[in-house]
């Protein structure tokens, strides 16, 4: 059963620095390039796994094509954890494109749970929004498993 956050009133912001890759999705904000060292640093502490491209979300946002042509389809896509069970890719969009494009069917992706990618937020308030969010997750699935299994006796 996927548990619900409690706040760390500890919890420090991943820092960014000049240059630093981020992912931004609404509050959310993630530092892939922390991230990324985390992973380099710590290669079995995150799962690679292989993925089916035609399993991934198609990029919305147009793509300059010569990065895509140029996108090293080799190295790992990175996928976050961002409602329970529920995988999204936070880096590789230029990969995935320009995998569709040649016709490659699997990728390797880094995939991060819910609590390995939270380190990577990079404010107090993306955090405290995720814990948030995370858990009206939860607490809707638990519902929705208790609706599913009927009145108990």
């Amino acid at each position: 059963m996927t548990k619900a956050f409690r706040v760390d009133d500890g919890f420090v912001p991943c820092p960014v620095n000049a240059g630093d890759e981020l992912f931004p999705n609404g509050v959310f904000e993630f530092n892939i390039t922390k991230m990324l060292e985390h992973i380099s640093r710590n290669p079995t502490d995150v799962a690679c796994v292989e993925v089916a491209v035609d399993d991934l979300d198609e990029v919305v946002s147009p793509l300059d094509d010569l990065y895509v042509e140029s996108a090293d389809i080799s190295r790992p896509l990175v996928l976050a954890e961002i409602s329970p069970g529920r995988f999204n890719l936070i880096d590789g969009h230029h990969r995935l494109v320009k995998a569709r494009r040649s016709g490659v069917s699997t990728l390797h992706a880094h995939k991060l749970t819910a609590a390995q990618h939270l380190p990577f937020l990079t404010s107090k308030k993306a955090y405290l929004a995720y814990v948030e969010y995370w858990n009206g997750k939860v607490k809707g699935s638990r519902q929705q498993c208790r609706a599913e299994s009927g009145p108990r006796d």
